[in-house]
C-alpha cells in the first residue's frame, strides 16, 4: 500500500469492508500511542515542579538571603509561584500550537504532520531530562523547555483531525473517542510512571555527575523515560501511516509535508513565545495574554506563508465564520479546558494543600476515568445517532454532580462529554469541512 492514498471512500460500504477498515484501524493504532506520549509530555510539568520543589530547585533566588527572614519567605514565595508558571507556559504554547496544527493535515498529510511532531517532542524530553540533572539549571531554561513541550498540546488537533478522515460518519464517534480518550490517558500515564522511575537510577548516568546512589540522580530519569518511547513511536508513525486524499487534496511528497508542517509549527512557536514573554517576563495576566497570543498566530498564518499555503488556508479560515464552531468551541472550553487544566495543576496543588499526604499514589486516578470514559460517550452517540443529545444530558449531569461535590467532579466528569462534542461535528459541516473544525476547538 502506498504511503499517499488517492482513492478513499469509505462511505462506500464495499470499499469500508475489503480495503478502508484495515487501513483506518492500522493508522488509529498508531496514532493513539503518539498521541498518549503528546499529552505526557505537554503536561509532565505539573508532576515536575513537584519534584524540583522537593529537591530544592530555588534558581539562585535565595542566594544571600537569611533563613526565616521575611525577605526569605517572600522569596520561598515567588519560587512557588514560579513552580505553577511553568505548567501554565506549557499550556499557553499547546493551545497556541493547535491553531497552526488545525491547518497541517490538509498541508502537509496526515503521516508526515504525525511522525514530525511526535518527533519535535523528543527536544523538550531530553532538555527535561538534562536541566534536571544539576539543581543549579536556570528558571529560564526550564521556561524554554516548558514552552516546547507544547508541542504535545498541538499534536491533539492535528491527530484528531487526521484520524476523522479514515473512518467512516457512523463510527466516528468510536473512532474519535478511542484516539482522544486513550491519547488523553498519557496524563493518567505520566503521573503514575514519573513517580515510578524517579526513585531509581534509570537514566541516572546521562547528563551528570551525581549518581553513585545519590538521591538526587534520579529525577533526570522523568524527561528521559519519554525519549525511547517517542523513537518507538515517530518510527511507526514513519512506517506505517498513511496520507489520503480526502484530508490532503493535494497530496505532498514526504520531503514537501516535513517543510510544511515545521513551517506552520514555527509560525505557531513564534506566536507562543510572545506570549511566555508577557506572561513571564512581563508579567501580564494570562486572561490577557492568551487572546493576543491567538490573535498573533493567525495573523502570522495569513500573512507570513508561502501564497500556494495561504490559499489553502484561506479556504479553511472560513470555519470561523460560522456559528456552529463558535458554540461548540464554547462547550469544549467547559470540558476538555476543565479537565486538562486541572489535570496539570492537581500534583501542585496536592502538594501545597496535603504536603503530608502521599499523593503521587493516587493524583493519576482522575485523568485516568476521564480519559477512558471518553470512548463511551463516542460509542453511545454512534448507537443513538446524536452527538447534541448525548452533549445535552453529560451537561445536565455534570452540573447537577459539580453542585453537590465541586472539587472532585470538576476533575472527573469533563471526560464523558468530550467525543460527544466531535461526534456533533459531521451533523453541522458534512462536507470537507467536517475534518476541519475539530482542529479549531
Amino acid at each position: 500500500m502506498s504511503i499517499n492514498i488517492k482513492s478513499w471512500n469509505v462511505e462506500d460500504e464495499s470499499f469500508w469492508k475489503s480495503t478502508g477498515k484495515k487501513i483506518a484501524n492500522k493508522n488509529l493504532w498508531i496514532s493513539i500511542p503518539a498521541l498518549l506520549l503528546a499529552f505526557s509530555v505537554w503536561i509532565m510539568w505539573g508532576m515536575l515542579v513537584t519534584y524540583m520543589k522537593d529537591f530544592g530547585f530555588t534558581f539562585g533566588m535565595l542566594e544571600g538571603l537569611t533563613e526565616g527572614t521575611e525577605e526569605y519567605k517572600n522569596a520561598l514565595a515567588n519560587i512557588n509561584s514560579m513552580y505553577y508558571t511553568l505548567p501554565a507556559i506549557a499550556g499557553l504554547a499547546g493551545a497556541t500550537l493547535r491553531l497552526p496544527n488545525s491547518f497541517l493535515i490538509a498541508l502537509g498529510g496526515g503521516r508526515n504532520v504525525i511522525f514530525v511532531t511526535t518527533a519535535l517532542l523528543i527536544i523538550p524530553a531530553v532538555g527535561a531530562g538534562y536541566g534536571l540533572s544539576d539543581v543549579n539549571t536556570s528558571y529560564a531554561y526550564f521556561t524554554v523547555m516548558a514552552l516546547l513541550s507544547g508541542f504535545g498540546g498541538g499534536n491533539f488537533a492535528s491527530s484528531m483531525n487526521n484520524i476523522s478522515y479514515f473512518f467512516p460518519k457512523k463510527v466516528q464517534g468510536y473512532a474519535l473517542g478511542m484516539n482522544a480518550g486513550i491519547g488523553n490517558l498519557g496524563v493518567a500515564v505520566m503521573q503514575k510512571l514519573i513517580p515510578t522511575v524517579v526513585p531509581i537510577a534509570l537514566f541516572a548516568a546521562v547528563g551528570t555527575s551525581v549518581v553513585g546512589g545519590v538521591e538526587f540522580a534520579g529525577i533526570q530519569n522523568a524527561g528521559w523515560v519519554w525519549v525511547p518511547l517517542l523513537v518507538l513511536s515517530v518510527v511507526a508513525a514513519y512506517i506505517g501511516m498513511n496520507n489520503v486524499i480526502t484530508g490532503t487534496p493535494k497530496l505532498p511528497t514526504t520531503a514537501q509535508g516535513v517543510s510544511r508542517t515545521l513551517l506552520m509549527i514555527l509560525l505557531g512557536l513564534i506566536a507562543a513565545t510572545v506570549g511566555a514573554y508577557l506572561l513571564v517576563g512581563l508579567g501580564i495576566n494570562m486572561w490577557i495574554v492568551l487572546p493576543v497570543v491567538i490573535i498573533l498566530a493567525v495573523i502570522l498564518m495569513k500573512y507570513a506563508t508561502p501564497t500556494a499555503i495561504r490559499e489553502n488556508l484561506d479556504k479553511q479560515f472560513s470555519i470561523l465564520r460560522d456559528k456552529h464552531n463558535w458554540i461548540m468551541t464554547v462547550i469544549y472550553i467547559m470540558t476538555f479546558g476543565s479537565f486538562i487544566g486541572y489535570s496539570a495543576a492537581f500534583p501542585k496543588l496536592c502538594q501545597d494543600i496535603f504536603p503530608e499526604a502521599n499523593y503521587r499514589l493516587w493524583v493519576f486516578l482522575g485523568p485516568a476515568i476521564g480519559a477512558l470514559i471518553r470512548p463511551v460517550g463516542g460509542i453511545i452517540s454512534d448507537k443513538i445517532k446524536s452527538g447534541s443529545r448525548v452533549t445535552t444530558w453529560s451537561h445536565f449531569l455534570f452540573y447537577r454532580q459539580l453542585y453537590r461535590q465541586p472539587v472532585l467532579l470538576k476533575h472527573l466528569l469533563p471526560g464523558p462529554k468530550i467525543p460527544k462534542v466531535y461526534s456533533l461535528l459531521p451533523e453541522k459541516y458534512p462536507d470537507i469541512i467536517s475534518g476541519k473544525q475539530l482542529n479549531i476547538l
